[in-house]
């Protein structure tokens, strides 16, 4: 690699671990960057998601405070975060790129208008819930145990826009504290990004030189952007969760039009 190759894959690594702790999308910068520098799509996809694993790893670690108030429902959440993963995999290997590519925009779309009006429908819903308790208001329902199965499927097929989906999902079942929300979002998706880890090395399918400075820069990123989300406005970030959504959508519009 010329020194060049390595400053922008570094520098998008950097944004891309950042902005995946706050809101997920950092796919959007991180994968392109492999591209720019001649990197074969199948492989950069390969070691983008390898490469992106630790920073959602150090994410949930900056986060486990909000995390440990959810110890009821994680282990359940995890399992069915594992088996989506894997699942999405096995669906990869399956389907072409051609027919996912043309599914991207919208169910990007789709995410992002559940994030963005997610009080409004939240609200529409309680009168379907149970009344919050004592001692359960950090538990998940059987509906969102079902949605986060299907976003984890989604992760494992392709990961772009992954967190959005997982930050609707929590979102519309009544969470409001977006810490919270952002430390199941990135728990969830390093178990869904260590399922891929293990099966894209076992394939061979990994450029461990550009993984390497990815990996570093990254996680990084990834803790740094945790660090300075919680100190952060829960409204300010809510508005970049919805910009960072609208640009991904945008992003993969342009690309099949």
């Amino acid at each position: 690699m010329e020194l060049t190759d390595i400053a922008i894959i570094a520098f998008a690594a950097l944004a891309a671990g950042a902005v995946n702790s706050v809101a997920g999308g950092g796919t959007f910068f991180s994968f392109p960057a492999l591209l720019a520098i001649g990197v074969p799509p199948v492989v950069a996809n390969a070691s983008n998601s390898v490469s992106l694993w630790p920073a959602s790893l150090a994410s949930a670690w900056a986060f486990r405070r909000e995390l440990a108030r959810f110890s009821r429902c994680l282990p359940m959440l995890t399992v069915v975060a594992f088996a989506g993963g894997i699942v999405g995999g096995l669906l990869l290997l399956a389907t072409s790129n051609a027919a996912f590519a043309r599914l991207i925009p919208w169910l990007l779309l789709l995410a992002t208008l559940l994030f963005a009006f997610s009080r409004q429908i939240s609200s529409a819903l309680k009168r379907f819930r149970p009344l919050p308790t004592a001692g359960n208001t950090h538990r998940i329902g059987r509906g969102g145990f079902v949605f986060q199965l299907a976003v984890s499927i989604y992760g494992g097929f392709f990961g772009a826009g992954m967190g959005i989906l997982m930050i609707a999902a929590l979102a519309i079942q009544g969470f409001e504290d977006m810490h919270e929300i952002n430390a199941l979002k990135n728990w969830l998706s390093t178990v869904i990004y260590s399922v891929a880890v293990a099966t894209f090395t076992i394939a061979g399918a990994v450029s461990w030189p550009h993984t390497v400075v990815m990996l570093v820069t990254g996680t990084l990123g990834g803790y740094l952007g945790a660090r300075v989300a919680r100190q952060l406005p829960a409204a300010l970030i809510r508005s970049f969760v919805i910009l960072i959504g609208a640009v991904l959508t945008i992003y993969y519009f342009g690309k099949t039009a």
